[in-house]
């Protein structure tokens, strides 16, 4: 039976344990140019101290207005690929293997001055009205990705993750409550995102594994479900997905019916589904932030990898305190040690 400290392997990706720290927004770019702080090195390298085995850098754009503030990561430019590469030999340095979660925000990008979407539809009645996208303007949307995921493989990360979940841009695309197009990305929502993936496979090392993340469910009246998830993450998987990352929600402002979050592990069903219906590799996530619950989703096979998102915002050193509290061995650096002795 497999716990949260055995190993994993897929293609050329070895993780030391299950444990994965979520892509997490930070907002705290300087200077609106997309380029990774001093910040963003100290909370990286600390997590991989700390333990996890797998660190997705967060949301990290295509372009500037692709940006949900002006206070994100970017990798539109080369300029940017150095100081991702500092983060991401550190993590290395301490045991760590490095993702990082390329995207387009859509209408979501709160500060540009016109957003772009699939169509027309603004997010909600306080946001800015999108401009839809032309079918050639979506086809230099795919060249996009494919260059920053150039640009991150250049930067040395182990894995890339494509987001298309959350509401933003692919997610907008193969959602029929944000799609409205009569072209072809109108007639096969599932057109864009295939896209993407093609075009950011074609400059990945055969060996290094492509992870996207989903939403498995929509929160708002007219959204899709599990069954038509299930259905989108086929066409992504044949594409050439390697491994899924489910969440939910994110596309609208939400029903106080259909409100998620309000038990632990309420994505877990979701994560299951989609490993058993797909037979692909799952990184569960959603409040999964307590040692032994996290531990039981990976023994009852619900999923292969665990996100431990607000629970490494605490304690960068979740890991570590999670082998303690569990009995399993890990490495503890240097004198940190005599830090969890007894915690079991």
């Amino acid at each position: 039976m497999y716990n949260l400290f055995n190993d994993f392997h897929i293609k050329g990706l070895a993780l030391k344990n299950r444990v994965v720290m979520p892509p997490m927004c930070q907002y705290a770019v300087r200077n609106n140019d997309g380029i990774a702080t001093e910040w963003h090195y100290v909370h990286y390298v600390s997590r991989a101290i700390g333990g996890a085995g797998l660190v997705i850098i967060e949301m990290t754009d295509i372009e500037p207005d692709g940006r949900i503030t002006d206070f994100d990561l970017g990798l539109w430019s080369d300029e940017q690929i150095g100081p991702l590469k500092r983060i991401v030999d550190a993590c290395h340095e301490y045991g760590a293997k490095v993702g990082i979660q390329i995207a387009h925000a859509g209408r979501k990008a709160e500060h540009a001055e016109v957003p772009v979407a699939p169509s027309a539809i603004p997010f909600d009645d306080k946001s800015k009205t999108p401009r839809a996208l032309t079918t050639d303007e979506t086809k230099a949307m795919v060249e996009k990705f494919r260059l920053t995921a150039e640009r991150a493989i250049k930067a040395g990360v182990d894995t890339i993750e494509i987001h298309g979940a959350h509401g933003y841009l692919i997610h907008q695309f193969q959602s029929a409550f944000t799609n409205k197009r009569t072209d072809e990305y109108g007639k096969d929502l599932t057109l864009f995102g295939c896209e993407v993936i093609h075009a950011v496979k074609s400059v990945m090392p055969e060996n290094m594994p492509l992870i996207m993340r989903v939403s498995a469910r929509e929160y708002v009246d007219g959204g899709y479900g599990l069954d038509e998830s299930i259905a989108f993450s086929k066409a992504y998987r044949d594409a050439g997905v390697d491994m899924f990352h489910v969440s939910s929600g994110g596309e609208g402002p939400i029903l106080a019916h259909g409100r998620p979050g309000t038990h632990v592990a309420y994505q877990v069903p979701m994560a299951r589904a989609i490993k058993n219906a797909l037979d692909v590799p799952v990184i569960a996530v959603g409040r999964l932030d307590e040692p032994s619950l996290a531990n039981s989703v990976i023994g009852n096979e619900d999923a292969d990898l665990v996100a431990v998102g607000r629970g490494m915002l605490r304690n960068p050193y979740w890991t570590l305190e999670a082998a303690a509290v569990l009995g399993k061995e890990t490495s503890i650096p240097g004198v940190y040690g005599m830090g969890f002795k007894g915690l079991k």
